[in-house]
């Protein structure tokens, strides 16, 4: 009887030990496997922490601007929020916020162009835009000041931040995510206009010149690596020079003097004086308040002979700013309408004989008539054979 309790105890605990080691095991690797997935996790964060590179990688990578556009769209990108409207203050800068829509509704009147086939962007998010941007820039967005600094309308400093947001930056925004999809559909289709965009006052870290984000810029980080591209040519046509882009080329390894080409054309007595700026363009051809329109195609026509033996781009950004236009107050040059037309179609020929991709962004221009010169100009594109207009 003795023997048979002392054997049943002996047996209860050792199935009880059992227990408890196996316990013991199963808690051990638990533990080891938390302890690995946390310093996994920790060595990543640090990784991309110490190697910005690698976290701008991700962004571009799991972004989705980049989408697949049906043939029963044209190569023309515009949402109806690109315009602004806000109380009316818009009109207390001289740029005409409305121009993108109204050179839309021009091409469709004209019967050049049929509502349902123009694209409609997506809205460029905080991680897209961190591609570029600081998380301090992002977030002096934040303050209506800054924006209204950047806007340069200063009553916008007196609204509260969420209507800055949705009325002023929002729009922004929206025409970010065209720009870099224009890149995606001009590999795809040979050309992509986007009826707006061309902030090139924008640098990585400070907005300025009505331009708050760096779209530009935004837009070639994404084509070298989702669409694999390695040379990138900036046409650089508005009256002012492009001293965003410029800035950043000079201070990002990425967008290096060997892989982006600058040329920039613009008036050197108005804004921005951008001297540092200036030391990143390639070629810099200035043309002073006054040039006139034969003055102004001739140097053109000079320059795209000298790029053209110059650099073998991949992809060109044309930033086509009508405030070159004679009367324009900001520009002070005296560019005829026809002869923004002409400038437009010797950069489209330009790319075109080279078999280049090219964007084209509508940038500056701060009269009422510069929608319609926009828009007389693409539909000469149009006539000319070197974009359709219409869908396959």
């Amino acid at each position: 009887m003795t023997d048979t309790r002392v054997i049943s105890t002996w047996t209860e605990l050792t199935r009880d030990s059992a227990i408890y080691l196996l316990f013991t095991f199963f808690a051990i690797k638990v533990y080891i496997f938390l302890f690995c997935c946390t310093r996994t996790s920790e060595m990543s964060s640090f990784s991309m922490a110490t190697h910005p590179e690698a976290l701008r990688r991700e962004r571009i990578l799991n972004s989705k601007l980049y989408f697949d556009v049906p043939l029963s769209k044209v190569s023309i990108i515009y949402s109806s929020a690109y315009d602004i409207s806000f109380m009316g203050i818009e009109k207390l800068h001289p740029f005409d916020s409305s121009k993108w829509g109204r050179v839309c509704k021009f091409l469709v009147s004209d019967g050049f162009l049929e509502e349902k086939a123009i694209v409609e962007p997506l809205e460029a998010s905080k991680i897209d835009l961190l591609v570029v941007h600081s998380e301090n820039y992002l977030n002096s967005l934040k303050s209506s000041a800054t924006v209204a600094r950047i806007t340069e309308v200063p009553p916008v400093a007196f609204f509260p931040n969420f209507l800055v947001q949705q009325k002023v930056l929002y729009p922004f925004r929206k025409q970010v995510g065209g720009t870099i999809l224009a890149a995606k559909l001009a590999t795809e289709r040979g050309w992509a206009i986007n009826i707006g965009g061309g902030f090139h006052h924008c640098t990585a870290e400070r907005g300025g010149g009505f331009c708050a984000f760096a779209d530009i810029s935004l837009c070639i980080h994404f084509a070298f690596l989702r669409l694999r591209l390695s040379r990138v040519m900036i046409i650089d046509l508005d009256a002012h020079q492009g001293n965003g882009h410029e800035t950043d080329l000079g201070d990002d390894s990425i967008l290096s003097a060997d892989r982006v080409y600058i040329l920039d054309m613009y008036n050197p007595n108005i804004y921005p004086f951008d001297y540092r700026a200036r030391r990143f363009i390639d070629q810099n051809i200035e043309v002073v308040s006054g040039t006139t329109t034969d003055e102004y195609l001739r140097k053109l026509d000079e320059a795209l002979e000298v790029a053209s033996r110059n650099f073998q781009p991949e992809l060109v950004i044309y930033n086509a700013g009508t405030d070159i236009l004679d009367g324009d107050p900001l520009g002070l040059l005296k560019i005829s309408p026809d002869g923004i037309t002409s400038r437009d179609e010797k950069v489209f020929r330009f790319a075109r004989e080279k078999s280049i991709p090219l964007v084209m962004l509508t940038s500056g221009g701060y009269m009422k008539s510069s929608a319609r010169v926009i828009a007389d100009s693409i539909e000469n594109l149009s006539r000319q054979g070197l974009i359709q207009t219409r869908p396959e």
